[in-house]
């Protein structure tokens, strides 16, 4: 029997830590996803294509696929229980940059939790993947969100008009950008 590959994990306070995310964790964070549907719907486009436990694992299973070299995908797990989704998109390793996408339950706002996990994730996108630069894209109107990048030092480039398409129409979008020189671990 082939043992086991351990899965990546990243800790970020006492009661919070990242964890590559696999098909298993697709029950929580479609429960998650259609408990907090309302919420999350305002914002994040994929929420209407997610209908049953079978699209998030399917997802899942697309970013975890060995093929996939451009998205790299943790589950957020506060207190010993999975509470959103937090991962590099769209990762160009010849121009060393990506991108940062992340989503959490209505619950778990408010607390620092996405705030922390994003700076653990700058830490390993900058120190081990050897980055230059990290985006962050923010629905415009989208405060809590738009907080995150701006706490953690990132510049505001400008607006992607119509950058997304959400809930039959188009939505500008905030960039935000941190290189390498710039950040603080």
């Amino acid at each position: 029997m082939k043992p086991a590959v351990p899965l990546l994990q990243l800790p970020v306070a006492p009661d919070l830590y990242l964890r590559r995310a696999t098909t298993a964790d697709a029950p929580a964070l479609y429960h998650i996803i259609d408990r907090d549907r309302p919420y999350l719907r305002q914002w994040l486009p994929f929420i209407d294509f997610s209908q049953d436990v079978g699209d998030t694992e399917a997802y899942l299973k697309y970013v975890s696929a060995p093929g996939n070299t451009s998205d790299l995908v943790f589950v957020i797990v506060h207190e010993q229980k999975v509470c959103g989704l937090i991962g590099f998109k769209g990762v160009d390793k010849l121009n060393k940059k990506l991108e940062i996408g992340y989503w959490l339950a209505e619950g778990k706002q408010g607390k620092g939790i996405m705030r922390r996990a994003c700076q653990t994730l700058l830490a390993y996108a900058f120190e081990k993947l050897r980055m230059n630069r990290v985006e962050i894209r923010v629905g415009v109107g989208n405060a809590r969100s738009s907080n995150i990048p701006k706490k953690l030092g990132f510049t505001l480039e400008g607006v992607q008009r119509q950058g997304e398409f959400l809930n039959d129409h188009f939505h500008d979008l905030e960039v935000y950008s941190l290189l390498r020189s710039e950040f603080k671990s």
